[in-house]
């Protein structure tokens, strides 16, 4: 009869451990500094190229709503954003064709050439970093991240009182493009 010993792991939070929230700040501190500093000398933030991105990628413009769950950021982030970036030419804020409430919000040509700028920074910094993993589990790696985002993100919604219930998250490899 053979022994088997049964070795338990520690705690998810213990010391030793790698724990999600400290790992995911340093990767998101990092990535954010390093592309601050590369795009320092065109006058631009991290968080504008993400306005721009996101516009450009909508083709038709969104409400700011929109733009704030497209983004994952806070309703008061993305309207200080919006107001510096208005005043710099790159966006335009117009009634919404439907929703006298809701104004919608596009690239002007000068938020474009921002863009196209700014994005080929964007890719060879990602590049870059992710070239720390094989190229066969890039893409993998970034649909896992991608439900962990999700999940994070219900999350906050299921600890926010009076919020919608969250939605059902599809299988890894299953997410539609738009996420990515």
């Amino acid at each position: 009869m053979s022994v088997h010993s049964t070795k338990t792991e520690p705690p998810i939070d213990a010391p030793d451990r790698r724990r999600l929230p400290p790992l995911l700040r340093k990767a998101w501190y990092g990535l954010n500094q390093s592309f601050r500093r590369h795009i320092a000398h065109a006058g631009a933030t991290p968080d504008q190229f993400t306005v721009l991105r996101t516009l450009h990628e909508a083709k038709g413009g969104l409400t700011q709503s929109a733009l704030t769950q497209a983004m994952s950021s806070d309703p008061n982030t993305v309207a200080s954003l919006l107001d510096r970036m208005e005043k710099t030419g790159w966006l335009e804020r117009r009634p919404h064709a439907t929703d006298r409430r809701a104004r919608s919000i596009s690239l002007k040509p000068a938020g474009k050439r921002k863009y196209t700028e700014l994005r080929s920074l964007a890719v060879s910094l990602q590049s870059k970093i992710l070239a720390v993993l094989a190229e066969s589990a890039r893409e993998p790696f970034l649909e896992q991240l991608s439900l962990v985002a999700d999940a994070c993100r219900d999350a906050a919604e299921e600890s926010s009182p009076g919020t919608k219930t969250p939605r059902a998250r599809p299988r890894a490899g299953k997410r539609p493009s738009s996420t990515r």
